[in-house]
Protein backbone atom coordinates (compact mmCIF):
# COMPACT_ATOMS: atom_id res chain seq x y z
CA UNK A 1 0.00 0.00 0.00
CA UNK A 2 1.17 3.46 -0.83
CA UNK A 3 1.95 5.97 1.92
CA UNK A 4 1.07 9.02 -0.20
CA UNK A 5 -1.36 10.03 -2.93
CA UNK A 6 -0.88 12.21 -5.97
CA UNK A 7 -3.67 14.80 -6.12
CA UNK A 8 -2.47 17.05 -8.93
CA UNK A 9 0.23 18.25 -11.30
CA UNK A 10 1.31 21.88 -11.66
CA UNK A 11 0.73 22.53 -15.35
CA UNK A 12 1.40 26.24 -15.85
CA UNK A 13 1.63 29.72 -14.41
CA UNK A 14 -1.63 31.63 -13.97
CA UNK A 15 -1.61 35.42 -14.00
CA UNK A 16 0.98 37.75 -12.51
CA UNK A 17 0.62 37.01 -8.77
CA UNK A 18 2.54 33.71 -8.71
CA UNK A 19 -0.52 31.47 -8.97
CA UNK A 20 -0.33 28.01 -10.53
CA UNK A 21 -2.77 26.07 -12.69
CA UNK A 22 -2.97 22.58 -11.23
CA UNK A 23 -4.40 19.66 -13.19
CA UNK A 24 -6.38 17.80 -10.52
CA UNK A 25 -5.82 14.02 -10.45
CA UNK A 26 -7.99 13.40 -7.38
CA UNK A 27 -11.58 12.20 -7.75
CA UNK A 28 -12.60 14.99 -5.39
CA UNK A 29 -11.14 18.34 -6.48
CA UNK A 30 -12.82 20.14 -3.58
CA UNK A 31 -10.29 18.47 -1.27
CA UNK A 32 -7.87 21.27 -2.23
CA UNK A 33 -10.00 23.71 -0.20
CA UNK A 34 -9.39 21.67 2.97
CA UNK A 35 -5.64 21.27 2.59
CA UNK A 36 -3.12 23.48 4.35
CA UNK A 37 0.01 21.90 2.80
CA UNK A 38 0.95 19.79 -0.22
CA UNK A 39 4.27 18.21 -1.14
CA UNK A 40 5.64 19.00 -4.61
CA UNK A 41 7.94 16.43 -6.25
CA UNK A 42 9.24 15.77 -9.72
CA UNK A 43 7.62 12.67 -11.25
CA UNK A 44 11.00 10.94 -11.38
CA UNK A 45 11.61 11.28 -7.64
CA UNK A 46 8.00 10.49 -6.72
CA UNK A 47 8.32 7.04 -8.36
CA UNK A 48 4.68 6.96 -9.42
CA UNK A 49 3.45 5.67 -12.78
CA UNK A 50 2.53 8.37 -15.27
CA UNK A 51 2.65 12.07 -14.59
CA UNK A 52 3.64 15.18 -16.45
CA UNK A 53 7.13 15.96 -17.71
CA UNK A 54 9.07 17.91 -15.09
CA UNK A 55 10.70 21.00 -16.53
CA UNK A 56 12.30 22.60 -13.48
CA UNK A 57 15.27 21.74 -11.32
CA UNK A 58 15.29 18.07 -10.35
CA UNK A 59 15.16 17.16 -6.70
CA UNK A 60 14.96 13.87 -4.84
CA UNK A 61 13.06 15.41 -1.98
CA UNK A 62 9.58 16.82 -1.75
CA UNK A 63 9.14 20.54 -1.22
CA UNK A 64 6.36 21.41 1.19
CA UNK A 65 4.13 24.18 -0.12
CA UNK A 66 1.55 26.01 1.98
CA UNK A 67 -1.71 26.71 0.18
CA UNK A 68 -3.00 30.22 0.77
CA UNK A 69 -5.93 30.16 -1.67
CA UNK A 70 -7.66 27.86 -4.16
CA UNK A 71 -10.30 28.44 -6.78
CA UNK A 72 -11.45 26.27 -9.67
CA UNK A 73 -11.80 26.60 -13.41
CA UNK A 74 -13.07 23.47 -15.21
CA UNK A 75 -10.84 20.55 -14.15
CA UNK A 76 -8.08 22.93 -13.01
CA UNK A 77 -7.39 24.28 -9.54
CA UNK A 78 -5.86 27.75 -9.46
CA UNK A 79 -3.56 27.60 -6.43
CA UNK A 80 -1.68 30.34 -4.62
CA UNK A 81 1.17 29.22 -2.37
CA UNK A 82 2.61 31.19 0.55
CA UNK A 83 5.86 32.98 -0.32
CA UNK A 84 5.50 32.52 -4.08
CA UNK A 85 4.42 35.86 -5.48
CA UNK A 86 5.66 36.09 -9.06
CA UNK A 87 5.30 34.05 -12.25
CA UNK A 88 9.07 33.48 -12.23
CA UNK A 89 8.96 31.91 -8.75
CA UNK A 90 6.13 29.47 -9.58
CA UNK A 91 7.58 28.60 -13.01
CA UNK A 92 10.26 26.34 -11.44
CA UNK A 93 7.46 24.09 -10.13
CA UNK A 94 5.82 23.45 -13.52
CA UNK A 95 5.47 19.71 -14.10
CA UNK A 96 5.84 18.85 -10.42
CA UNK A 97 3.31 16.49 -8.90
CA UNK A 98 1.43 17.44 -5.74
CA UNK A 99 1.13 14.76 -3.07
CA UNK A 100 -0.54 14.36 0.31
CA UNK A 101 0.23 11.77 3.00
CA UNK A 102 -2.09 8.75 3.20
CA UNK A 103 -3.47 10.08 6.50
CA UNK A 104 -4.94 13.00 4.54
CA UNK A 105 -6.55 10.74 1.96
CA UNK A 106 -10.29 10.80 1.43
CA UNK A 107 -12.10 8.54 3.88
CA UNK A 108 -13.27 5.38 2.15
CA UNK A 109 -16.64 3.69 2.48
CA UNK A 110 -17.11 -0.07 2.82
CA UNK A 111 -15.93 -1.81 -0.35
CA UNK A 112 -14.03 1.23 -1.66
CA UNK A 113 -10.26 1.40 -2.20
CA UNK A 114 -7.61 3.74 -3.50
CA UNK A 115 -6.61 3.18 -7.13
CA UNK A 116 -2.97 3.79 -6.13
CA UNK A 117 -3.14 0.64 -3.97
CA UNK A 118 -4.04 -1.44 -7.06
CA UNK A 119 -1.10 -0.42 -9.25
CA UNK A 120 1.30 -3.35 -9.49
CA UNK A 121 -1.12 -5.99 -8.18
CA UNK A 122 -1.22 -9.34 -9.99
CA UNK A 123 -4.26 -9.90 -12.23
CA UNK A 124 -5.50 -13.49 -12.19
CA UNK A 125 -8.35 -15.10 -14.09
CA UNK A 126 -11.18 -17.07 -12.53
CA UNK A 127 -9.38 -20.11 -14.02
CA UNK A 128 -6.17 -19.38 -12.08
CA UNK A 129 -4.04 -17.95 -14.93
CA UNK A 130 -1.86 -14.94 -14.09
CA UNK A 131 -2.35 -12.33 -16.84
CA UNK A 132 0.12 -9.72 -15.60
CA UNK A 133 -0.03 -6.73 -13.25
CA UNK A 134 -2.23 -3.65 -12.98
CA UNK A 135 -0.48 -0.82 -14.83
CA UNK A 136 -3.19 1.85 -14.60
CA UNK A 137 -6.90 2.44 -14.31
CA UNK A 138 -8.30 4.88 -16.85
CA UNK A 139 -11.62 6.70 -16.58
CA UNK A 140 -13.77 6.62 -19.70
CA UNK A 141 -17.27 7.83 -20.47
CA UNK A 142 -19.07 4.60 -19.64
CA UNK A 143 -16.80 2.85 -17.13
CA UNK A 144 -13.18 2.65 -16.04
CA UNK A 145 -10.68 0.50 -17.91
CA UNK A 146 -7.98 -1.56 -16.21
CA UNK A 147 -4.68 -1.58 -18.09
CA UNK A 148 -2.80 -4.84 -17.48
CA UNK A 149 0.93 -5.08 -18.26
CA UNK A 150 1.43 -8.59 -19.69
CA UNK A 151 4.56 -10.69 -19.17
CA UNK A 152 5.30 -10.53 -22.91
CA UNK A 153 5.36 -6.71 -22.83
CA UNK A 154 1.92 -6.20 -24.36
CA UNK A 155 -0.97 -4.38 -22.74
CA UNK A 156 -4.42 -5.82 -22.09
CA UNK A 157 -7.37 -3.49 -21.50
CA UNK A 158 -10.23 -4.80 -19.35
CA UNK A 159 -13.52 -3.00 -18.78
CA UNK A 160 -14.16 -2.31 -15.11
CA UNK A 161 -17.61 -3.93 -15.07
CA UNK A 162 -19.00 -6.62 -12.77
CA UNK A 163 -19.02 -9.26 -15.55
CA UNK A 164 -15.26 -8.83 -16.01
CA UNK A 165 -13.78 -7.64 -12.69
CA UNK A 166 -14.88 -10.29 -10.20
CA UNK A 167 -12.86 -9.40 -7.12
CA UNK A 168 -10.65 -6.49 -6.10
CA UNK A 169 -8.55 -7.41 -3.08
CA UNK A 170 -5.72 -4.99 -2.31
CA UNK A 171 -5.22 -6.49 1.19
CA UNK A 172 -4.58 -9.97 -0.19
CA UNK A 173 -2.84 -8.47 -3.22
CA UNK A 174 -4.74 -9.42 -6.37
CA UNK A 175 -7.48 -8.64 -8.89
CA UNK A 176 -9.57 -11.58 -10.06
CA UNK A 177 -11.09 -11.23 -13.52
CA UNK A 178 -13.24 -13.16 -15.96
CA UNK A 179 -12.00 -12.94 -19.54
CA UNK A 180 -15.10 -12.25 -21.56
CA UNK A 181 -15.12 -13.40 -25.16
CA UNK A 182 -13.11 -11.14 -27.46
CA UNK A 183 -10.93 -9.46 -24.80
CA UNK A 184 -7.77 -11.31 -25.81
Amino acid sequence: MTDKFRIGVISSVHGIRGEAKVYVTSDEPERFRKLKYVHAQSPESAQHPGGARYTGKKTDRAVQLELSSVRFFKRMAICKFEGIDTPEEIRKYIGMELWVPREEGIELEEGEFYVADLIGLPVITDEGETLGTVKAIWPTGANEVVSVARKNGSELLLPYIKDCILEVNPKEGFLKVHLMEGLI
